[in-house]
């Protein structure tokens, strides 16, 4: 089968952002900012971004350019036949957030629906949101976005995946800084402002705050997910990886904080004297501000009712847009893992879509299994990004660096600081979140060891204990079907 290329670097790197930018730059960042400080916050996360986001991104892009393969046959290509499972399962992690993410792209449609109807404003947000969630609606929604990613991984990579992405990531930056202008013209927006930015001491001592910050570096940046890898598998020969990289590290914290400043604006601006505690509230699945607080507030915006509905609308149209181009990612890395197996495009992405909404319904119909899923592949993807880094230490971090991240179409030259945080910073960093993650929630549940319950260390465990021995049993089959 021939290999598609995205036909030019800006369809590559808005594809690739589209990877990155999804509803967690919108609706968790800004409430972790809340919990951790406000500007406090910034400094380590911009700080992780270079130690932990930025050298994954770079490593995944040069795995994804080198092997041309996606997470399974990357990782057996330059570790060795024996570590196959690793990519097996930063595979199964992806596309077991896939599952439960399509759920979560289907509430953004239909708010978005509700926003242009108007319905959204003139309600009980709180209602609204327990009415939908609690019924059969999101299973309907759940079909619809696993529909729509899937039609366009189905046209594949230039007509599909390049061709939305263009538009979706474009008219999404578009909508954000339409949404700034409002935002930060509202009376007392500044006070949001200042919280924002104004860093506090006693905040930067506190470790959780830097433990917050790589989490948050983690999981917003899709660094270690091995959705870049996949999309770098399309990249072409003369593409600058640490370029491409660097564009999409700065590309997607800087949306994070467009998206910052237009909530922490709204919010001090036309919230209540408890504004934090708005913003900082998580709600169900984490989606209280972005569900319940600001439907609220956009209803405030203006005296006009018109004008509070094109706001609304705007705001749930860029979540949407954030949200499908993440979901394409995750199916296009179970497609071409498909494909790198011998399937056709075209049966593969009918297998993930069919596949995909089926291992869904759960998460759809249930909000605690969504819940449970988040939580155990969530933390999981701290182990992804382990193996990414264990691959390139087993194949050797410096013939990577100079053969292929400084190789063809290389303008920029990466030292041996790479090196450095890839053999120590990035393991060492995965061990700490590993271990804060699980430990702090045997705090928060007595029956820490209990695999039934959903957000636990039992849970976790025993969860990846039975992906990890399919995997590691059938290591030697997948192996020879794949390479």
């Amino acid at each position: 089968m021939r290999l598609e290329f995205f036909s030019t670097r800006w369809g590559l790197v808005l594809s690739t952002l589209g990877i990155a930018v999804g509803t967690g730059n919108i609706w968790r960042f800004s409430r972790i900012v809340a919990q951790n400080g406000g500007g406090s916050f910034l400094i380590p996360w911009i700080i992780f971004l270079f130690i932990w986001s930025i050298p994954l991104i770079i490593s995944e892009f040069a795995l994804g350019k080198f092997t041309r393969k996606a997470p399974i046959g990357a990782i057996a290509n330059i570790s060795s036949n024996k570590f196959t499972w690793m990519g097996a399962f930063i595979a199964f992690v992806s596309t077991a957030i896939m599952f439960y993410y399509s759920v979560i792209t289907g509430w953004c449609i239909k708010y978005l629906i509700l926003s242009l109807s108007g319905d959204l404003l003139t309600s009980n947000t709180i209602q609204t949101w327990y009415d939908f969630s609690s019924g059969l609606n999101p299973l309907l929604y759940h079909f619809i976005a696993m529909l729509i990613g899937s039609l366009v991984v189905y046209k594949g990579i230039v007509k599909g995946i390049e061709k939305v992405s263009r538009v979706l990531v474009t008219l999404l930056v578009i909508i954000l800084f339409i949404l700034f202008v409002r935002a930060v013209t509202l009376p007392n927006a500044f006070e949001g402002i200042k919280y924002f930015f104004t860093p506090q001491l006693e905040y930067l001592t506190d470790y959780k705050v830097w433990l917050s910050a790589l989490t948050q570096n983690a999981w917003d940046t899709g660094a270690g997910w091995g959705l870049v890898l996949t999309y770098a598998t399309y990249m072409k020969q003369k593409e600058d990886i640490a370029l491409n990289a660097t564009l999409i590290g700065f590309g997607n914290n800087s949306i994070s904080l467009l998206a910052g400043i237009i909530i922490f604006s709204t919010v001090f601006a036309l919230g209540s004297n408890d504004a934090i505690q708005q913003i900082s509230q998580s709600g169900p699945a984490n989606t209280g501000l972005t569900f319940i607080v600001l439907p609220q507030l956009f209803s405030k915006i203006s005296e006009t009712m018109l004008i509070n509905i094109i706001f609304a609308s705007l705001f749930f149209l860029a979540l949407s847009f954030a949200a499908i181009t993440s979901l394409i990612s995750m199916i296009e890395l179970a497609v071409k893992s498909l494909i790198d197996f011998g399937f056709q495009r075209n049966k593969a992405t009918l297998f993930v879509a069919i596949g995909g909404f089926a291992f869904g319904i759960p998460s759809a119909i249930n909000i605690n299994f969504l819940i449970n899923q988040d939580w155990v592949w969530g933390v999981g993807l701290i182990l992804s990004g382990a193996f990414i880094a264990f691959s390139i230490i087993k194949y050797g971090i410096d013939e990577l660096r100079e053969n292929v991240i400084n190789g063809i179409g290389s303008d920029i030259k990466i030292g041996k600081w790479y090196n450095v945080i890839m053999k120590y910073f990035i393991p060492i960093q995965a061990i700490l979140l590993l271990s804060w993650w699980l430990l702090s929630s045997t705090s928060w549940d007595k029956e820490w060891w209990n695999p039934f319950h959903k957000e636990n260390l039992g849970t976790c465990v025993f969860q990846w204990a039975i992906v990890l021995a399919l995997l590691i049993v059938f290591n030697k089959k997948i192996s020879n079907k794949i390479l």
